[in-house]
Protein backbone atom coordinates (compact mmCIF):
# COMPACT_ATOMS: atom_id res chain seq x y z
CA UNK A 1 0.00 0.00 0.00
CA UNK A 2 3.10 2.35 -0.76
CA UNK A 3 1.47 5.74 -2.04
CA UNK A 4 4.14 7.86 -3.99
CA UNK A 5 7.35 5.60 -4.33
CA UNK A 6 9.56 8.30 -3.66
CA UNK A 7 7.18 11.50 -2.13
CA UNK A 8 9.40 15.18 -1.83
CA UNK A 9 10.59 15.69 2.01
CA UNK A 10 9.43 19.52 3.55
CA UNK A 11 12.30 21.98 4.65
CA UNK A 12 11.85 20.72 8.26
CA UNK A 13 11.93 16.93 7.61
CA UNK A 14 15.30 18.00 5.19
CA UNK A 15 16.15 19.33 8.43
CA UNK A 16 15.29 17.01 10.78
CA UNK A 17 16.68 13.74 8.83
CA UNK A 18 19.96 16.01 8.09
CA UNK A 19 22.41 13.22 9.59
CA UNK A 20 20.48 10.48 7.30
CA UNK A 21 21.32 12.55 4.46
CA UNK A 22 24.79 13.21 5.19
CA UNK A 23 25.64 9.25 4.70
CA UNK A 24 27.04 8.38 1.52
CA UNK A 25 24.92 4.59 2.05
CA UNK A 26 21.93 6.46 2.49
CA UNK A 27 21.21 10.11 1.07
CA UNK A 28 18.11 11.67 0.31
CA UNK A 29 17.13 8.99 -2.29
CA UNK A 30 16.63 6.56 0.82
CA UNK A 31 14.93 8.88 2.94
CA UNK A 32 12.56 9.33 0.51
CA UNK A 33 11.61 5.27 0.19
CA UNK A 34 11.71 5.45 4.25
CA UNK A 35 8.55 8.11 4.12
CA UNK A 36 7.01 6.44 0.96
CA UNK A 37 7.51 2.77 3.58
CA UNK A 38 5.08 1.52 5.72
CA UNK A 39 5.24 -0.66 9.10
CA UNK A 40 3.04 -2.87 11.47
CA UNK A 41 4.16 -2.65 14.59
CA UNK A 42 2.42 -5.49 17.18
CA UNK A 43 2.46 -4.52 20.23
CA UNK A 44 4.06 -1.84 22.46
CA UNK A 45 5.56 -3.02 25.39
CA UNK A 46 9.34 -3.88 26.21
CA UNK A 47 10.28 -4.48 22.14
CA UNK A 48 7.60 -2.44 20.48
CA UNK A 49 8.40 0.72 22.82
CA UNK A 50 12.07 1.41 21.42
CA UNK A 51 10.96 -0.37 17.93
CA UNK A 52 8.29 2.77 17.89
CA UNK A 53 9.97 5.68 18.93
CA UNK A 54 12.95 4.89 16.93
CA UNK A 55 11.07 3.82 13.21
CA UNK A 56 9.02 7.53 14.28
CA UNK A 57 12.32 9.27 14.44
CA UNK A 58 13.80 7.82 11.42
CA UNK A 59 11.17 9.35 9.29
CA UNK A 60 8.88 5.70 8.43
CA UNK A 61 5.70 7.33 6.60
CA UNK A 62 3.03 5.15 8.15
CA UNK A 63 3.26 2.98 11.11
CA UNK A 64 0.68 1.01 12.05
CA UNK A 65 0.33 -0.03 16.39
CA UNK A 66 -1.61 -3.43 16.91
CA UNK A 67 -1.89 -2.75 20.91
CA UNK A 68 -5.28 -2.98 23.20
CA UNK A 69 -3.72 -3.16 26.82
CA UNK A 70 -3.60 -0.14 29.37
CA UNK A 71 -0.06 0.95 31.00
CA UNK A 72 0.21 -0.82 34.34
CA UNK A 73 3.20 0.33 36.34
CA UNK A 74 5.16 -2.66 36.07
CA UNK A 75 5.69 -2.07 32.69
CA UNK A 76 7.39 1.05 33.74
CA UNK A 77 10.91 -0.76 34.10
CA UNK A 78 11.38 -1.12 30.82
CA UNK A 79 8.41 -0.03 28.57
CA UNK A 80 10.31 3.56 27.76
CA UNK A 81 7.22 4.96 25.62
CA UNK A 82 4.88 4.80 28.71
CA UNK A 83 5.13 6.67 32.11
CA UNK A 84 2.85 7.16 35.25
CA UNK A 85 1.13 10.00 33.64
CA UNK A 86 -0.23 7.87 31.89
CA UNK A 87 -1.23 5.11 33.80
CA UNK A 88 -4.50 3.31 33.19
CA UNK A 89 -4.55 4.20 29.82
CA UNK A 90 -3.97 2.92 26.86
CA UNK A 91 -0.87 2.09 25.47
CA UNK A 92 -1.66 3.04 22.18
CA UNK A 93 -2.58 6.36 23.37
CA UNK A 94 0.94 7.66 25.29
CA UNK A 95 3.39 5.49 22.17
CA UNK A 96 0.98 8.06 19.39
CA UNK A 97 1.83 10.88 21.52
CA UNK A 98 5.12 10.09 21.77
CA UNK A 99 5.96 8.92 18.12
CA UNK A 100 4.40 12.17 16.82
CA UNK A 101 5.95 14.46 19.19
CA UNK A 102 9.12 12.82 17.67
CA UNK A 103 7.98 13.46 13.93
CA UNK A 104 4.48 15.16 13.01
CA UNK A 105 4.54 14.17 9.79
CA UNK A 106 4.46 10.28 10.73
CA UNK A 107 1.17 9.13 9.44
CA UNK A 108 -0.18 6.95 12.26
CA UNK A 109 -3.08 4.34 12.09
CA UNK A 110 -4.04 3.00 15.08
CA UNK A 111 -5.37 -0.65 15.25
CA UNK A 112 -6.54 -0.88 18.97
CA UNK A 113 -7.05 -4.42 19.57
CA UNK A 114 -5.76 -7.86 19.61
CA UNK A 115 -4.01 -9.64 16.41
CA UNK A 116 -6.33 -12.61 16.45
CA UNK A 117 -7.03 -15.22 13.85
CA UNK A 118 -10.07 -13.36 12.27
CA UNK A 119 -7.87 -9.63 11.66
CA UNK A 120 -4.65 -11.35 11.10
CA UNK A 121 -4.77 -11.01 7.11
CA UNK A 122 -6.15 -7.63 6.91
CA UNK A 123 -4.46 -5.63 9.23
CA UNK A 124 -0.88 -7.28 8.35
CA UNK A 125 -1.16 -7.00 4.47
CA UNK A 126 -1.68 -3.45 4.81
CA UNK A 127 1.85 -2.84 5.56
CA UNK A 128 5.47 -3.44 4.20
CA UNK A 129 7.10 -4.54 7.05
CA UNK A 130 5.82 -5.83 10.23
CA UNK A 131 7.51 -5.64 13.66
CA UNK A 132 6.97 -8.86 15.95
CA UNK A 133 6.92 -7.36 18.93
CA UNK A 134 4.67 -10.10 21.16
CA UNK A 135 5.49 -12.05 23.80
CA UNK A 136 3.34 -15.02 23.99
CA UNK A 137 3.70 -18.01 21.12
CA UNK A 138 0.30 -17.94 19.87
CA UNK A 139 0.39 -14.43 18.58
CA UNK A 140 4.18 -14.85 17.72
CA UNK A 141 2.57 -18.36 15.05
CA UNK A 142 -0.04 -16.36 14.07
CA UNK A 143 1.79 -13.36 12.89
CA UNK A 144 4.97 -15.61 11.49
CA UNK A 145 2.25 -17.58 9.15
CA UNK A 146 0.26 -14.31 8.06
CA UNK A 147 3.42 -13.26 6.99
CA UNK A 148 4.66 -16.15 5.09
CA UNK A 149 1.07 -16.64 3.54
CA UNK A 150 1.18 -12.77 2.22
CA UNK A 151 4.80 -12.64 1.40
CA UNK A 152 5.80 -9.83 4.41
CA UNK A 153 9.00 -9.72 6.38
CA UNK A 154 9.17 -10.22 9.66
CA UNK A 155 11.07 -8.93 11.87
CA UNK A 156 11.21 -11.00 14.95
CA UNK A 157 12.50 -10.14 18.35
CA UNK A 158 12.33 -11.80 21.90
CA UNK A 159 13.80 -11.45 25.73
CA UNK A 160 13.91 -13.18 28.33
CA UNK A 161 16.20 -12.73 32.02
CA UNK A 162 19.11 -11.58 30.25
CA UNK A 163 18.95 -12.91 27.06
CA UNK A 164 18.08 -11.90 23.34
CA UNK A 165 16.94 -13.06 20.25
CA UNK A 166 16.47 -11.51 17.02
CA UNK A 167 16.10 -12.05 13.41
CA UNK A 168 14.52 -11.49 9.89
CA UNK A 169 11.95 -14.12 9.09
CA UNK A 170 10.98 -13.61 5.43
CA UNK A 171 10.02 -17.44 3.56
CA UNK A 172 10.46 -15.86 0.15
CA UNK A 173 14.05 -15.80 0.83
CA UNK A 174 14.94 -18.07 3.73
CA UNK A 175 13.73 -19.87 6.73
CA UNK A 176 10.74 -18.68 8.52
CA UNK A 177 9.96 -18.63 12.59
CA UNK A 178 8.67 -22.42 12.34
CA UNK A 179 11.42 -23.68 10.32
CA UNK A 180 13.66 -23.31 14.07
CA UNK A 181 10.45 -23.89 16.03
CA UNK A 182 7.76 -26.02 14.17
CA UNK A 183 5.10 -25.78 17.59
CA UNK A 184 5.27 -24.55 20.96
CA UNK A 185 6.68 -25.74 24.11
CA UNK A 186 4.44 -27.08 26.88
CA UNK A 187 3.02 -24.03 29.17
CA UNK A 188 4.99 -25.02 31.83
CA UNK A 189 8.50 -24.48 29.90
CA UNK A 190 7.53 -21.22 28.36
CA UNK A 191 7.57 -18.80 31.13
CA UNK A 192 7.53 -15.32 30.41
CA UNK A 193 8.89 -12.21 31.80
CA UNK A 194 6.23 -12.07 34.31
CA UNK A 195 7.40 -15.44 35.58
CA UNK A 196 10.92 -15.77 34.90
CA UNK A 197 11.78 -11.79 34.91
CA UNK A 198 13.97 -9.34 32.69
CA UNK A 199 16.75 -6.91 32.90
CA UNK A 200 14.63 -3.66 32.10
CA UNK A 201 17.52 -2.67 29.42
CA UNK A 202 17.14 -5.82 27.36
CA UNK A 203 14.04 -5.30 25.63
CA UNK A 204 15.33 -1.86 24.78
CA UNK A 205 18.36 -3.56 23.49
CA UNK A 206 16.36 -5.76 20.64
CA UNK A 207 13.91 -3.01 19.83
CA UNK A 208 16.67 -1.29 19.14
CA UNK A 209 18.07 -3.79 17.03
CA UNK A 210 14.42 -4.37 15.42
CA UNK A 211 14.10 -1.06 14.46
CA UNK A 212 17.75 -1.38 12.73
CA UNK A 213 16.35 -4.02 10.41
CA UNK A 214 12.94 -2.68 9.37
CA UNK A 215 14.88 0.68 8.92
CA UNK A 216 17.31 -1.06 6.26
CA UNK A 217 14.58 -3.23 4.96
CA UNK A 218 12.57 -0.32 4.30
CA UNK A 219 15.55 1.64 2.62
CA UNK A 220 17.09 -1.18 0.80
CA UNK A 221 20.80 -0.82 2.27
CA UNK A 222 22.66 -3.37 4.21
CA UNK A 223 22.19 -7.02 4.34
CA UNK A 224 19.38 -8.05 6.56
CA UNK A 225 18.96 -11.07 9.03
CA UNK A 226 17.10 -13.62 7.13
CA UNK A 227 18.36 -16.86 7.16
CA UNK A 228 20.51 -15.97 10.81
CA UNK A 229 19.77 -15.43 14.55
CA UNK A 230 21.57 -12.98 16.65
CA UNK A 231 21.70 -14.23 19.85
CA UNK A 232 22.75 -11.47 22.49
CA UNK A 233 23.78 -12.36 26.43
CA UNK A 234 23.56 -9.19 28.26
CA UNK A 235 25.69 -10.46 31.45
CA UNK A 236 28.69 -10.41 29.62
CA UNK A 237 27.83 -8.80 26.90
CA UNK A 238 28.17 -11.15 24.18
CA UNK A 239 26.43 -11.02 20.69
CA UNK A 240 26.89 -14.30 18.71
CA UNK A 241 25.09 -15.27 15.10
CA UNK A 242 24.28 -18.43 13.91
CA UNK A 243 23.30 -19.74 10.69
CA UNK A 244 19.54 -20.81 10.35
CA UNK A 245 18.26 -23.19 7.28
CA UNK A 246 15.11 -23.36 5.66
CA UNK A 247 12.91 -26.65 6.66
CA UNK A 248 11.98 -27.94 3.01
CA UNK A 249 9.26 -29.64 4.64
CA UNK A 250 7.80 -27.32 7.00
CA UNK A 251 4.19 -27.13 7.84
CA UNK A 252 3.82 -23.34 6.44
CA UNK A 253 6.64 -22.23 4.32
CA UNK A 254 6.94 -25.14 2.01
CA UNK A 255 3.59 -24.66 0.68
CA UNK A 256 2.19 -22.52 -1.68
CA UNK A 257 0.54 -19.18 -0.23
CA UNK A 258 -2.75 -20.46 -1.47
CA UNK A 259 -2.34 -23.90 0.45
CA UNK A 260 -1.56 -22.03 3.91
CA UNK A 261 -4.66 -22.59 5.70
CA UNK A 262 -4.22 -20.15 9.16
CA UNK A 263 -4.95 -21.81 12.85
CA UNK A 264 -5.00 -21.06 16.24
CA UNK A 265 -1.79 -21.96 18.10
CA UNK A 266 -3.10 -23.57 21.64
CA UNK A 267 -0.88 -23.78 24.25
CA UNK A 268 -1.35 -26.98 26.41
CA UNK A 269 0.08 -28.65 29.43
CA UNK A 270 2.89 -31.66 29.21
CA UNK A 271 0.69 -34.40 31.12
CA UNK A 272 -0.49 -32.04 34.18
CA UNK A 273 -0.30 -34.40 37.14
CA UNK A 274 -2.41 -33.47 40.53
CA UNK A 275 -5.29 -31.08 41.03
CA UNK A 276 -5.50 -27.42 40.55
CA UNK A 277 -7.29 -24.73 42.93
CA UNK A 278 -8.90 -21.17 42.10
CA UNK A 279 -7.82 -18.36 44.53
CA UNK A 280 -11.34 -18.13 45.37
CA UNK A 281 -11.75 -21.70 46.55
CA UNK A 282 -8.31 -21.55 48.63
CA UNK A 283 -9.57 -18.41 50.20
CA UNK A 284 -12.58 -20.24 51.15
CA UNK A 285 -10.41 -23.07 52.37
CA UNK A 286 -8.56 -20.71 54.67
CA UNK A 287 -11.78 -19.04 56.17
CA UNK A 288 -13.05 -22.64 57.35
CA UNK A 289 -9.57 -23.32 58.72
CA UNK A 290 -9.44 -26.16 56.57
CA UNK A 291 -5.57 -28.31 57.62
CA UNK A 292 -3.40 -27.79 54.42
CA UNK A 293 -0.18 -26.65 53.36
CA UNK A 294 0.54 -23.51 51.13
CA UNK A 295 4.35 -24.12 49.34
CA UNK A 296 5.58 -20.40 47.43
CA UNK A 297 7.79 -21.99 45.38
CA UNK A 298 8.98 -18.10 43.82
CA UNK A 299 12.35 -16.61 44.98
CA UNK A 300 12.82 -14.82 48.09
CA UNK A 301 13.11 -11.71 46.05
CA UNK A 302 9.44 -12.31 44.40
CA UNK A 303 8.33 -13.13 48.20
CA UNK A 304 8.91 -8.89 48.49
CA UNK A 305 5.89 -8.53 46.59
CA UNK A 306 3.43 -10.28 48.68
CA UNK A 307 2.56 -13.73 50.15
CA UNK A 308 -0.58 -15.57 50.78
CA UNK A 309 -1.12 -15.56 54.66
CA UNK A 310 0.39 -18.63 56.18
CA UNK A 311 2.54 -19.99 53.23
CA UNK A 312 5.96 -21.82 53.18
CA UNK A 313 8.43 -19.99 51.32
CA UNK A 314 10.35 -23.33 49.59
CA UNK A 315 11.95 -22.14 46.06
CA UNK A 316 11.80 -24.21 43.43
CA UNK A 317 15.14 -24.82 42.90
CA UNK A 318 15.64 -25.81 46.53
CA UNK A 319 12.57 -27.55 46.65
CA UNK A 320 14.07 -29.93 44.35
CA UNK A 321 16.84 -30.45 45.92
CA UNK A 322 15.66 -31.32 49.58
CA UNK A 323 13.21 -33.75 47.24
CA UNK A 324 16.27 -35.86 45.75
CA UNK A 325 18.11 -35.36 49.09
CA UNK A 326 15.40 -36.96 51.16
CA UNK A 327 15.26 -40.32 49.01
CA UNK A 328 11.83 -40.94 48.97
CA UNK A 329 11.28 -39.78 52.57
CA UNK A 330 8.53 -37.13 53.28
CA UNK A 331 10.38 -33.72 54.28
CA UNK A 332 9.37 -32.31 57.58
CA UNK A 333 7.53 -29.29 56.58
CA UNK A 334 5.67 -30.90 54.02
CA UNK A 335 3.77 -34.26 55.60
CA UNK A 336 2.23 -36.30 53.12
CA UNK A 337 -1.31 -36.56 55.10
CA UNK A 338 -2.07 -33.32 54.58
CA UNK A 339 -3.19 -31.23 51.45
CA UNK A 340 -0.68 -29.05 49.52
CA UNK A 341 -1.49 -26.26 47.58
CA UNK A 342 1.21 -25.56 45.73
CA UNK A 343 1.82 -21.57 44.25
CA UNK A 344 4.11 -19.41 41.95
CA UNK A 345 3.64 -16.73 40.51
CA UNK A 346 1.95 -17.54 37.24
CA UNK A 347 1.06 -21.76 37.72
CA UNK A 348 4.19 -22.71 35.46
CA UNK A 349 6.91 -23.04 38.16
CA UNK A 350 4.57 -24.53 40.48
CA UNK A 351 3.05 -27.16 37.95
CA UNK A 352 6.60 -28.57 37.62
CA UNK A 353 7.25 -28.82 41.49
CA UNK A 354 4.13 -30.68 41.99
CA UNK A 355 5.71 -33.26 39.32
CA UNK A 356 8.69 -33.14 41.22
CA UNK A 357 6.71 -34.00 44.58
CA UNK A 358 4.58 -37.25 42.61
CA UNK A 359 7.81 -38.16 41.79
CA UNK A 360 9.45 -38.10 45.33
CA UNK A 361 6.05 -40.63 46.44
CA UNK A 362 3.57 -37.76 47.44
CA UNK A 363 0.07 -38.88 46.73
CA UNK A 364 -1.12 -36.17 43.79
CA UNK A 365 -4.72 -36.29 44.55
CA UNK A 366 -3.63 -34.30 47.45
CA UNK A 367 -1.73 -31.77 45.31
CA UNK A 368 -3.38 -28.93 44.37
CA UNK A 369 -1.70 -25.95 42.12
CA UNK A 370 -3.11 -22.48 42.42
CA UNK A 371 -4.45 -21.19 39.27
CA UNK A 372 -3.18 -18.55 37.82
CA UNK A 373 -0.59 -18.62 40.70
CA UNK A 374 -0.15 -15.22 42.09
CA UNK A 375 -1.19 -13.09 39.87
CA UNK A 376 -4.82 -14.08 40.60
CA UNK A 377 -4.32 -14.02 44.29
CA UNK A 378 -4.41 -9.98 44.52
CA UNK A 379 -6.57 -9.17 47.32
CA UNK A 380 -5.42 -11.43 49.75
CA UNK A 381 -1.75 -10.77 49.76
CA UNK A 382 -0.02 -9.77 52.48
CA UNK A 383 3.64 -8.38 53.78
Amino acid sequence: MRADPAPSLSDAELRRFGRHLVLPEFGIERQRRLKAGSALLIGLGGLGSPAALYLAAAGVGRIGLVDADVVEETNLQRQIAHGYAVLGKPKIDSAEARMLDLNPDLVIERHQMRLELENAVGLISQYDVIIDGTDNFPTRYLVNDTCVKLGKPNVFGGVLRFDGQLSVFDARYGPCYRCIFPEPPPIEFAPNCAEAGVLGVMPGVIGCLQATEAIKLLAGIGTPMIGRMLIYDGLDLSFNTMRIAKDSDCRVCSKASEDIVLTETVMICAAPVGGTIRAEALQGRLDAQEPLIIVDVRSPDEWLTGRIPGSIGFPKPELEKALAQANGAPLSCLPMDQDIIVACQSGMRSSASIKFLVAAGYDPKRLFNLEQGMSAWPGHVTF
